[in-house]
């Protein structure tokens, strides 16, 4: 069964928000990105720049690549920016009550028809469904990281998320060039994060007691699991906004050793402008 998506619009293109635009309109989708004014659309702009040269060295071919990334329509008015969506993907920083009040905007701007997902690494749908106005046509749909290479798509509805709803994002996935992983019930952090961050937090634990640093952490794991990439390599390709935004949330609840990881990742790398792959430097440097 096709989607019958047509139109896409994208909230918010940080590091995954500009991947999931332009793995999109890379399979032929319309897709407009919103983001909150025109410095950061500028950056966009910049992040689309850098993926299509990625995606190019990776696959010896720019191909579509180039025309995608060119065709993408930017918006920095919310409410025009879903007026006529079939599906608005939500990709905006990882705040609860950042993402409700989004929901809350878009609600009665966007048509009736139009489904709502989440791309949100750790809160459920549940946190965020009734700011959406239409909780059966609203799910989670989360990508990881360096979309075309690891191209998963995890589908995750809530109890009350109608399956048609689901069945329809699942195709839609596909239509994409994902492979969608359906979730039966609700996990905070879906399969992959319930895999991933207890991992990276193992090694941020390392790194700020000054076990091991993460050149050392990193090559540990990958001689001795086969593993192609370590941890902090990882973390370069996440970028670093993302898992301070988490350790600080967690601080906040009291976790000394994410707070710890927080302050370490804000002093030694954010507040020098090193954001990761995303930036040409975090943990390593990377050319452009």
């Amino acid at each position: 069964m096709p989607s019958s998506f047509r139109t896409v619009t994208v909230l918010g293109a940080g590091v995954l928000g500009a991947q999931i635009a332009f793995q999109t309109a890379n399979h032929g989708f319309p897709v407009t990105v919103y983001d909150v004014d025109d410095e950061a659309v500028a950056l966009a702009r910049g992040r689309l720049e850098a993926i299509v040269g990625q995606y190019t060295r990776e696959l010896g071919d720019e191909g579509a690549a180039r025309p995608a990334a060119d065709g993408i329509t930017f918006a920095t008015d919310l409410t025009d920016a879903v007026r006529d969506a079939d599906l608005v993907i939500e990709a905006v920083p990882e705040n609860l009550e950042l993402k409700r009040s989004v929901y809350s905007a878009i609600a009665d701007a966007a048509p009736g028809r139009t489904v709502f997902a989440t791309n949100s690494s750790t809160l459920l749908p549940s946190d965020l469904a009734d700011a959406t106005g239409r909780p059966d046509r609203f799910l989670a749909l989360h990508f990881a990281n360096h979309i075309w290479a690891q191209n998963t798509a995890e589908v995750m509805g809530t109890p009350r998320t109608d399956p048609a709803v689901v069945d329809r994002v699942v195709a839609f996935a596909e239509e994409i060039g994902m492979v969608p992983i359906r979730l039966h019930k609700e996990q905070p952090g879906y399969v992959l994060n319930s895999l991933l961050v207890p991992f990276l937090n193992a090694a941020a634990d390392l790194l700020v007691r000054g076990v091991a640093d993460a050149p050392t952490i990193d090559a540990t794991w990958r001689i001795a699991t086969g593993a192609p990439s370590g941890p902090f390599q990882i973390y370069d390709v996440i970028g670093l906004r993302t898992p301070y935004a988490i350790a600080s949330a967690s601080a906040a609840k009291g976790d000394r050793r994410a707070g710890a990881f927080a302050e370490y990742l804000k002093t030694e790398y954010l507040d020098k402008g090193k954001l990761g792959r995303e930036s040409g430097e975090g943990f390593y440097r990377y050319r452009s």
